[in-house]
């Protein structure tokens, strides 16, 4: 069962080495849909078991397959190929996401189209990156430098972008030479199945991808396992650390790209009506369900009430609906979890802060996991709402007595993922930016570069996805000492 518009031809087996295999047990992923609150997907549940099948299959891959001592320019032409499966099918990647977490359809076929794109520049990397260089010795004739890839990769993606967190993953990994095994979460399991079947069209060696959908029992199950040379998952700090702890006592290499509480500071220099826009209207980007949002704005003390009286009057604009209605702002949070747990922290915030607007599931709407936009003002750094990770529609507004104050609230987090100053002067930008402790900085706004490294300071994570950099973490670095050079 999968919903209209996408066609998958096995969405009650698993891909392992190659085949579409039935799971081991009989238990089924059911998806709801955010809008309907009804199962509009079922696909097949990988247990231990699949796992250990997934693991093995691998292995056998990486460790007597062709696809590591493939040549990366010979990579490079397969995953462009791999691109082009995955091209064809973009309209069915994009009515995915808004079945599984209501996302929005209008946003939907361009964020999906762009990601192919950006795939497309990290298998470039099989021409571009420095795979192999030769220096000269002082106790030896030549010193050579070799990059080979790490190995068997377990790669776990999360739900709210599950597509393009997880097809970089794969192509990070399958450039470098590993082999790889996909873990999608539970609630968006059908973009890794496209991947899977786009692998298989594209011709890649048996078991270089593998497909085990399944809950975090399993999941947990699958990262214990000795036979995985890395780890890279997406997600929450929680999680990401009690994976760092079982990657640790393993020895097993890992990428973590964690959770946030990403500031926002605005300079005296910026507009408040401009600054109200960005805020008022970045907080209901994929229903504010995004890692690196700006959920905290931090304003000088003078300026605080007339940006709060501002940034209101933008959300009560909001239009909040179907996320199939090209009208519709904002759509639902992912699940009825996710919604019990934004309004769980909305009533701690009314303990502490003032509550200006939102708060509430709309009136107009008597079914789905929606909430309005909501604005907390006189928000005390250290209460809950602004130290822990909402991930829904909320934003915190943050007074500070002047500059060198903002930053030392932007700092004053466990979290360090993105941040952004909002000024006209571009060297007050990046003064600033040296100075807050995040992996990612934007002027204006909630800025993102698929080509640029991402990834997280502090509890935010370890490591980085995207650009170059991106693929250090699957390569391993080799040195060859020699009497001479050789061919």
């Amino acid at each position: 069962m999968t919903p209209e518009g996408v066609n998958i031809k096995h969405p009650d087996k698993l891909f392992i080495g190659g085949e579409w295999v039935a799971p081991h047990g009989t238990a089924v992923i059911e998806v709801e849909n955010p809008v309907s609150e009804e199962v509009v997907a079922r696909v097949a549940h990988a247990d231990t078991v699949d796992m250990d099948k997934a693991v093995a299959a691998a292995r056998a891959a990486f460790d007597h397959g062709p696809w590591p001592t493939t040549p990366p320019m010979e990579r490079m032409a397969k995953l462009m190929q791999l691109c082009d499966e995955l091209d064809k099918r973009v309209p069915e990647l994009a009515a995915a996401w808004t079945a599984q977490i209501g996302g929005l359809a209008s946003a939907s076929g361009p964020m999906h189209g762009g990601a192919v794109m950006g795939l497309r520049g990290i298998a470039s990397l099989g021409e571009r990156f420095q795979w192999e260089e030769r220096r000269p010795g002082m106790a030896v004739n030549t010193v050579c430098v070799v990059r080979e890839p790490v190995g068997v990769v377990a790669a776990i993606a999360p739900w709210n972008g599950p597509f393009a967190i997880m097809a970089n993953k794969v192509f990070y990994a399958l450039i470098a030479g590993c082999t790889v095994i996909m873990k999608p979460s539970p609630e968006t399991p059908l973009e890794a199945y496209i991947i899977a079947e786009a692998a298989e069209a594209a011709g890649l060696p048996a078991g270089t991808v593998n497909l085990v959908p399944s809950d975090r029992e399993a999941a947990d199950h699958l990262v214990h396992n000795k036979g995985l040379d890395k780890v890279t998952f997406t997600g929450s700090s929680a999680a990401g650390m009690h994976i760092a702890s079982v990657c640790g006592a393993n020895m097993t290499r890992c990428t973590l790209e964690l959770g946030g509480k990403s500031a926002a500071i605005i300079r005296d220099d910026f507009s408040t009506d401009v600054a109200a826009q960005i805020l008022g209207n970045t907080i209901t980007v994929m229903s504010g369900q995004v890692c690196a949002m700006l959920s905290r704005a931090i304003v000088p003390r003078s300026r605080h009430d007339e940006l709060a009286e501002k940034i209101a009057a933008v959300m009560k604009q909001v239009k909040i609906g179907d996320p199939n209605d090209p009208a519709t702002q904002l759509g639902p949070l992912a699940m009825r979890r996710q919604r019990d747990r934004v309004e769980m922290y909305i009533e701690e915030g009314r303990k502490t802060a003032d509550l200006v607007t939102g708060g509430q599931r709309p009136a107009h709407l008597n079914k789905g996991y929606f909430i309005e936009p909501t604005l907390f003002a006189n928000v005390d750094n250290t209460s809950r709402i602004a130290q822990e990770e909402l991930f829904g529609p909320v934003l915190s507004l943050i007074p500070a007595e002047d500059e060198e104050d903002m930053i030392r609230i932007a700092n004053e987090s466990d979290f360090g993922l993105n941040g952004s100053v909002f000024t006209n002067d571009h060297q007050a930008a990046y003064d600033i930016a040296r100075k807050v402790r995040t992996g990612v900085v934007g002027q204006n706004g909630m800025r993102m570069e698929w080509t640029a490294p991402f990834g997280g300071f502090k509890k935010s994570g370890i490591g980085r996805e995207g650009g170059d950099e991106g693929l250090w973490g699957y390569v391993e670095t080799k040195t060859i000492l020699l009497d001479g050079a050789p061919a």
